[in-house]
């Protein structure tokens, strides 16, 4: 067993070292071993005495450190850096390889999952669309698919598998009508423990994570949150959902719920007052198309293979820009954030048009008093939610900071 595994531990949280040292002695190395990584996941590939200014460790445990995680595979060396004296310094980074995961999204429309490696790339992915979702549906999904998957991969491979992250909207029976169920379908959900079932089903950790907040955790590690240490966070999907960030963490609130921006009121076309999801979601479009009598079925195909629908997306996108403007500026009238990142269930040339729409539509409002932050794309795409979701078993078994991604995690050992 990797000296990695096990609960992570804060220093402050850290026993005294007794002097035999013993067990306390393993829970230092197992922090200052996921630090080394996380430092290195944060600022790219670096030296012993990079990693060794940084953190403070002496350049001795550092370079016992590496030395452990390069013979465990989890670093690998790149190109000496010849200085101007003395020996060239070998920068290390992580190896791609090292580790895997397996990620979840589980829509209102489709389903996806991916097989992502330890660097947040996409390795593998499969793809399922339905009516709406129903437990069995999307558990049998899940499981073949993850027996398909692992069929691609060899023995090696598939021993390096963390776990399952399952990124999936709560409280799925409130939105019945909105996705056009039968009446009483979705009650199903009401008493399904989706953690514990798939846990039964799978032989791998599973973690559960809110979908919004899930897509929110993989733009703060893989998109713009390094340039952005405070953001709110919007991700336009069957419903939109939300995040935020701040002072680089995602702040979940008392009870879990911040950033849950759906519920946010904005002026309609006629002045009336609606919640910022009856505008800014994909259901409205569909419901467009539908009436315009276009099938809808294309918008869940594939995220990133949208076709033009020519008027009603146009009429849509400028709707959603005026409804996001104004949950924008209501937003930095309480947090001065330094951006407003906007992303989504499709193309990135849907997403451009968003935003470009979005800063139009701000400028027309009354700034007065408000400092507004910079309104971006965000940068990891459709699939956010599936890659905050095998986010979840990489960051609880390597990493130091976990936390700034997910601060409420569900976690069963799979049997």
């Amino acid at each position: 067993m990797s000296s990695l595994d096990g609960p992570v531990q804060t220093p402050a949280q850290l026993p005294i070292l007794s002097p035999a040292g013993g067990a306390n002695q393993i829970r230092v190395r197992a922090y200052n071993e996921r630090l080394v990584l996380s430092l290195v996941r944060l600022y790219g590939s670096q030296s012993k005495a990079d990693i060794a200014r940084r953190t403070g460790l002496s350049a001795q445990t550092v370079s016992v450190i590496m030395r452990a995680l390069e013979k465990e595979g989890l670093l690998s060396r790149g190109e000496p850096v010849r200085g101007r004296v003395g020996q060239p310094s070998i920068p290390m980074r992580l190896n791609p390889d090292a580790v895997y995961s397996f990620g979840v999204k589980m829509g209102r429309r489709s389903a996806d999952l991916v097989l992502m490696d330890f660097l947040g790339q996409i390795r593998l992915q499969l793809h399922k669309t339905y009516a709406y979702p129903l437990p069995d549906t999307f558990l049998d999904f899940i499981t073949s698919g993850i027996r398909e998957l692992e069929g691609r991969l060899d023995e090696k491979q598939r021993s390096r598998i963390a776990g399952i992250g399952i990124a999936a909207p709560f409280e799925l029976w409130n939105w019945e009508e909105e996705v056009g169920s039968p009446k009483g379908a979705m009650d199903v959900w009401r008493d399904f423990d989706l953690h514990a079932e798939m846990a039964t089903r799978v032989p791998y950790p599973v973690y559960l994570q809110n979908d919004a907040t899930s897509a929110c955790g993989a733009e703060l590690v893989f998109g713009v949150g390094p340039s952005y240490p405070d953001f709110v966070y919007f991700f336009i999907g069957s419903f939109i959902g939300g995040g935020i960030v701040l002072n680089s963490a995602i702040f979940s609130g008392r009870t879990g719920t911040a950033g849950a921006i759906g519920p946010l009121p904005v002026r309609g076309k006629n002045g009336e007052t609606l919640q910022l999801l009856e505008v800014a979601s994909i259901f409205v479009l569909e419901n467009m198309l539908r009436e315009r009598g276009i099938d809808p079925q294309p918008l869940w195909y594939s995220a990133d293979d949208w076709i033009d629908f020519g008027e009603p997306l146009e009429t849509w996108i400028q709707d959603t820009a005026k409804a996001l403007a104004q949950a924008i500026v209501a937003a930095a009238s309480i947090i001065d954030f330094s951006a407003a990142v906007i992303d989504g269930g499709f193309p990135g040339w849907v997403r451009e048009r968003i935003v470009q729409a979005t800063i139009r539509e701000a400028d027309l409002l009354d700034l007065q008093g408000v400092v507004m932050p910079d309104i971006i794309e965000g940068a990891v795409g459709a699939h956010a939610r599936a890659i905050g979701g095998a986010s979840l078993p990489i960051f609880a078994r390597y990493l130091t900071d976990q936390n700034v991604l997910f601060k409420e995690v569900e976690y069963a050992e799979g049997t």
